[in-house]
């Protein structure tokens, strides 16, 4: 800030000039008049014109800060069949409770072929999965079933019985990067603990185990793209295996399809499965899914001896499946959410051809 400075005194002019002086001087004070007018409206066209600049400036970016405010983050619930990776947050706690009830409508037999079945093998089951970050890639999840089954002709379960229960600890190995369309890739290693019902059985019906510590493995993939119209599209792909590293010890009435007074041991199949998924925002809230997923599994390989000391040594036929999950996910909070939908297989061989609405709540704490 510069100082004021004060006017001169008023003094009279020592030397007036003459009338001859004033009227020549006369144009040159409109000539500099002139130039004062046309210098103060260039001055003000600079002016005009730095508003107009600045204002458009301010227009832009307020346009561009409502762009940004108009593309909301899109909310998930996951797929139906598509396991998910490690969470992105370390102490982020996920709870997800599955309903699934399973209606076989036929039998696939060894040449791919429907054959009708009877009695049905009919449940109800509850799969809930619980996942906790360690760290901001590392995550370990348990997945607890609860099942209730029934066969006409043949009983019912007990009871509400407990199966295996797998534990899995996941890496994320590599993080997303939708800008250079880099998916993110984890990796899952577990084991099942065999604490569901396979030996002893007082009925049929309540063999929900294997009876054999299961070794578990995976690779998963997730990407998201942003398509026309601001819609998202998410895309998984995965894979997995599964092979029991004990043997399970028979007893009389076993899940392995022996019956009173067998005595044995079995080494359950390998078994896996691979797929992809697809996930399509219709908008913030809604999302469309659908799981595509290939299973496989080996036959179980059975021997010991039955209650009249007949010797048994068996492998089961190997098996396969083709199974699609369309499904409607709705959130209603980045935390919250619901899905709805229906697997089925398509083909297969040696395994039951089955119906299985599923309805599952997702939450993240």
């Amino acid at each position: 800030m510069t100082a004021l400075r004060s006017r001169p005194p008023k003094t009279a002019p020592q030397n007036m000039p003459s009338p001859q002086q004033a009227v020549a001087s006369a144009p040159r004070r409109h000539a500099a008049h002139r130039q004062t007018r046309a210098v103060l409206g260039l001055q003000a066209l600079l002016l005009i014109a730095t508003s107009a600049h600045a204002a458009g400036t301010d227009s832009s970016g307020t346009n561009a800060q409502q762009v940004t405010q108009d593309a909301k983050p899109q909310w998930y619930t996951g797929s139906l069949v598509s396991p998910s990776g490690a969470l992105v947050k370390k102490g982020v706690f996920a709870w997800e409770p599955y309903m699934t009830y399973s209606q076989p409508v036929g039998y696939l037999n060894n040449n791919n072929g429907m054959e009708s079945l009877h009695p049905r093998q009919k449940a109800v089951s509850n799969f809930t999965l619980y996942k906790y970050s360690i760290t901001d890639t590392i995550s370990i999840q348990l997945t607890p079933v609860i099942s209730y089954r029934w066969k006409k002709g043949n009983n019912t379960s007990s009871g509400l019985k407990f199966g295996d229960l797998p534990v899995d600890l996941m890496w994320r190995y590599v993080n997303a990067d939708p800008k250079r369309y880099i998916p993110a890739l984890s990796i899952f290693a577990g084991m099942a603990m065999p604490t569901g019902d396979y030996s002893r059985l007082g009925r049929a019906q309540d063999g929900v185990g294997a009876g054999a510590y299961t070794f578990r493995l995976a690779l998963t993939s997730q990407s998201t793209y942003t398509l026309p119209g601001q819609h998202e599209l998410r895309l998984r792909v995965w894979s997995t295996f599964r092979r029991a590293v004990t043997t399970a010890h028979l007893h009389d009435v076993t899940s392995y399809d022996t019956s009173n007074g067998f005595r044995g041991r079995a080494q359950p199949g390998m078994y896996g499965q691979s797929g992809f998924s697809l996930e399509y925002a219709v908008n913030q809230r809604w999302v469309l899914a659908m799981d595509l997923a290939r299973d496989w599994a080996n036959g179980a390989h059975v021997r010991g001896t039955t209650a009249t000391g007949q010797k048994v040594d068996t492998i089961a036929q190997s098996s396969g499946d083709w199974q699609i999950a369309p499904a409607i996910e709705y959130s209603w909070s980045p935390n919250f959410g619901v899905i709805a939908g229906v697997s089925t297989y398509f083909a297969g061989h040696n395994t039951n051809f089955d119906v299985s609405p599923q309805v599952a709540f997702n939450s993240v704490f």
